[in-house]
Parts: structure tokens; sequence; C-alpha cells
């Protein structure tokens, strides 16, 4: 047996080895978040989702599937003789949800939306465009009520080109860009404002994998100096779209995987700080996807496990360089979402396979969180895992009040539940990060001023006033705001954080302090349209409150 002494040297000996491992360790197998049912079933698998500025969330999956399990109302019933499974269909595929009641309605699509695009103009109304058979060039618009009466409204031929697996960018003069879609190597705008509305953008065939693809849904990501960031495949350009015109060339990623669909990586922009600086640095995370081969290996039933990297990248650096980390789980088929703290959450997918029918294997029930702030080899965290997998067509969204709303997961090409491996998913979960946890709750603000649907302009002084409980830490406390998300395929389009700071902090006495902001200054840094806006203290952030740039 050992002596008290070599018991005591034994342990210091395995201490010494502890902390001198990697602070990763320690946070990979740290957990935090819990997870709540909010619905059974909404009838429809949530494929595509966007929150609107009046806590709703439209959701929408593809006509073709065949029923749903949600009736449309009042005896309605879709007449489409181009329909590749039903006719006449008198259920829904798209629903509108309310948050705040946690209820939902059936709305009416006319024509096929399956993997379409979209993104919200700035006075609020959703534009989906795209999508397969007769849908590929329709345009819907969706303009936000409280009535409980508004719907979907198509325009036929609203596309130049045909849109399907395309992605969407709100543009600082209030356009969208529509890039790219299944044998589409251009782009276009809407509104078309009369010009020529078809662009070639060479890029997208240099980056199209024969037979495969991997370059659609390329993540975009709008710049401060006005230009695009465009990933596809595994590399990306910055595009001047006015000038048709490439304006840098990026690295590849180190070792060359594929990291858009079907392989499915997901990507984010992250948080914008200083942004009265004369050039905004802006970074982007590229994390997961499938190897090379992966998607010709899944049609031969030959799942290979899934990325298990990220690269990050300051894309405003005069050189550029991929800088790559490692995650605590392989992960494809997931989804990016930025907290309104500034971390990301990475959520939903699959740890082996790629995207398509039944090519998802070894779910990951386990989000990650990410703090970008943090030191290389420290920034991972494991959080608390779901019971319901999300695969193929799932998604995810930030909701006003923190949490995370998750939904979806078909990978049948009908609706199937029963005798298969992953049965279609009609249920809606919300995942709460940390910060809601009530032993946070004094920690938390509450924002008072200004009051939900305030108007900003660019460059302007605003006071925001907040309660909390105890003494504010100035040094951290911030003010953010949040684009929403149009998320489908493992992407949020359009989203965006920016970090306003705290120019001042005033204590107004009983618990009420007022903060002095300054909104950003152009409509490069923050395109026109509602937005999210928190106040984050010591990693905590307020409710959102909706404020429209005008």
């Amino acid at each position: 047996m050992m002596s008290q002494t070599s018991i005591f040297y034994f342990l210091l000996f395995q201490l010494t080895i502890l902390i001198s491992q990697p602070c990763q360790l320690f946070l990979t197998h740290a957990a935090g978040g819990r997870w709540q049912l909010l619905q059974k079933s909404v009838g429809i698998s949530a494929m595509h989702m966007q929150l609107l500025n009046n806590d709703r969330v439209i959701m929408f999956d593809r006509t073709d599937f065949g029923k749903s399990n949600l009736s449309l109302p009042n005896g309605k019933c879709r007449n489409d003789p181009n329909d590749a499974a039903l006719k006449i269909d008198c259920t829904a595929h798209s629903v509108e949800y309310d948050v705040l009641s946690n209820t939902f309605r059936p709305l009416m699509v006319q024509t096929d939306v399956w993997c379409s695009s979209g993104a919200v103009m700035p006075d609020g109304r959703l534009i989906q465009t795209g999508g397969f058979n007769d849908g590929e060039r329709r345009i819907r618009v969706f303009q936000p009520c409280s009535n409980g009466n508004c719907d979907w409204v198509e325009v036929e031929n609203g596309l130049a080109g045909r849109r399907w697996y395309a992605t969407n960018h709100i543009l600082p003069d209030g356009r969208q860009i529509v890039i790219g879609g299944r044998r589409q190597f251009n782009y276009e705008f809407y509104p078309k404002n009369g010009a020529p509305n078809l662009y070639s953008l060479p890029f997208l065939v240099q980056t199209n994998d024969p037979g495969i693809e991997n370059n659609l849904y390329p993540f975009v990501f709008l710049v401060g100096d006005g230009n695009l960031f465009i990933f596809a495949n595994n590399r990306a350009i910055l595009f001047d779209y006015s000038n048709n015109k490439v304006v840098k060339t990026y690295p590849v990623m180190p070792g060359g995987d594929p990291r858009c669909y079907p392989s499915t990586g997901s990507a984010v922009l992250l948080p914008l700080k200083n942004l009265q600086a004369p050039s905004v640095e802006a970074e982007v995370l590229v994390c997961g996807g499938a190897p090379k081969g992966a998607f010709t290996q899944a049609g031969k039933g030959n799942f290979v496990g899934a990325l298990n990297t990220c690269g990050r990248i300051k894309i405003t650096d005069p050189n550029p360089q991929w800088v790559m980390e490692t995650m605590p789980q392989a992960r494809v088929l997931g989804d990016m979402i930025l907290l309104p703290n500034g971390n990301v959450l990475l959520i939903n997918g699959a740890a082996a396979g790629v995207a398509g029918w039944g090519w998802g294997r070894k779910p990951v029930l386990n989000p990650v969180l990410y703090r970008s702030d943090n030191k290389f080899g420290s920034r991972f965290e494991l959080q608390n895992p779901t019971t319901i997998p999300r695969m193929y067509h799932s998604t995810a969204v930030l909701l006003r009040d923190g949490r995370v709303l998750v939904g979806g997961s078909n990978p049948h090409i009908y609706y199937n539940f029963t005798g298969v491996l992953f049965p279609t998913e009609l249920s809606l979960e919300a995942f709460s990060p940390a910060y809601l946890d009530p032993e946070n709750s004094s920690l938390r603000p509450k924002i008072v001023l200004p009051g939900s649907q305030a108007k900003l302009k660019y460059n302007q002084k605003l006071e925001v006033r907040f309660t909390v409980a105890g003494t504010v830490r100035k040094d951290k406390l911030s003010v953010t705001m949040v684009l929403p998300s149009f998320t489908t395929h493992s992407f949020s389009m359009n989203q965006r954080l920016l970090v306003l700071g705290s120019e001042k902090v005033t204590d107004l006495g009983k618990s009420t302090y007022a903060v002095q902001v300054t909104t950003p200054g152009s409509g490069n840094l923050a395109p026109l349209g509602y937005y999210l806006l928190f106040v984050v203290h010591q990693d905590i952030p307020s409710d959102g409150i909706w404020v429209h740039i005008q």
C-alpha cells in the first residue's frame, strides 16, 4: 500500500499533468444550457425559418412531400397541376409561429418552395425566392400582420434565373442580391429596377465539382467596404457586385475539403466591433462539412466521418490567412447562430455523411458554444444535449428573448414517421443558453428606453436605459444589434451582429442606468431594416427590443 506521503506526491503529479493541458480540454468537457419542447408538432417540417419584427417565425418545407399534418383553413386547397406529388392538396406547407403565445397557424404557398432562399426587406416584408419545379422562378412576399389575416402573395416569373439552392443577401441600398443555385453560375437583384438582371459569376463555375457541385448555398457576407465576401466549396473571393469584379481572392482553406452544400458545413460573420473606426475589421468562421469524396461514398452506402475543423480568417487583412481550429465534435448539416453576447452556437447536424435523402448518420445532439473573444485553444464549450436528432433539413433561429428556436429534420422524399433511422420531425424546441439560467437573473439587464420598434438613423447618438440588480460592471457592459437570419440548409443568410460598445454609463439611481452608444455609420455595416437590440452585462443579455434603421 502507498504511504500518505506517496499518495500526496502521486496526486500532485496528476494535478500537474492536468494543469499543463490546453484550456480547450477543460472547456470541451463543460456543459450548459437547457432544452424545452415547445410543440410536439406544428404539422410541417421546418426546413426554412425567418423571425419577423412582430415576433412571429415564418416556416415552410416543400409542396411535393404530399400531404402535411396540418390542414388549410376554411376548406382551402392548393390546386397545382405541376406538382410532382399531389395535384390538389388541402394541407399547409407553411406556418406562422407566434413566439409569445407558443401557437401557430397554417399559411398557403401555391408553388414549390423546396430548397429556396430569402431575406427581409427594409420595410419588414419577407421576400422568398425560387424553389423547385414550378417554384424555381417565383418570388413570394409575406407582409407581417397582427390580425392573423396575412398570407403569402406569389409573383410569377419574378426571377430572371431559376433559383434552387441559392443564397440571398440584403444590400446597403435595400435591394437583395440572389446568388447561384443549381446550374446557375450567376446572380441577380430584387427588385430589378429596370436594369439587366442576370450577371455572370465565373467563381461559381470554378468552385463547381462536376457531378457533386459543393458550391450550393454559398456563404455570403456584406463587408464594411460595401463588397461581398463569397465562400463556395473550399475558397472565397471579395466581390464588387456593382461592377461585377473580383476585388480579392482568398487562399484555399487548409486541407481543401468542401464546406458548402451538399458537403454542408456552416459559416458566420463574427461580431463587428469598433464601428467608428476608419476601417472595420471583419472575420469569418467556417465550421464542419464533409471530406472530399464523401458525397460519392454516401451514394455507395459508405458514410464518411464529418470534418471536425473550423477555419477562421480576417478577411479585411492585407494578407489574410486561414487559422484552423478543432471542434469538440465532428459536424455536418449543422447550423451556426450568433447569440446576443457575441458567442456563436453550433447546433443540429450529424457526425457522418452528407446532405441527401438518408445520407446523414450519427446525430450530434450536443450544441457547442464558440467564444470568439477567447484565446486560441480555449474557445469551444460543449453544451447539454437534446434528445431529438436534427439531421438533414433542420433549422435554428435566434429569438428576441435570447433563446434559440430549433425545428425541422426530414431526410426523406416524403413525410416518413416509421421504419426509418431518423423519422420526419414536426416538433419545435427551444435551447436556452446558460445566460438564461435562474442563477444569472440578477445580472440580466432589462431595457426601459427606447421602446420596442424605435426608429434609428445612421451615426446617431443613442441613450439606452436599463435596470439591473446590483452594481453595473462598466467594463463588462455593451449594447449589441442583431439582424435576424433566414435559415435553411445549415446557413443563416443575412445574419450579422454589431457591437455598439458603451461610450458613457450613468447611474440614474434605483437600479436604473443609462448607456450612450453610437449607431452604425452606414448601410455597409448595417443594411436598412429591423434589428434586435440588446444590453449585455457580464456576458448576460437582456431581452431584445426591435429597432428599425430607416
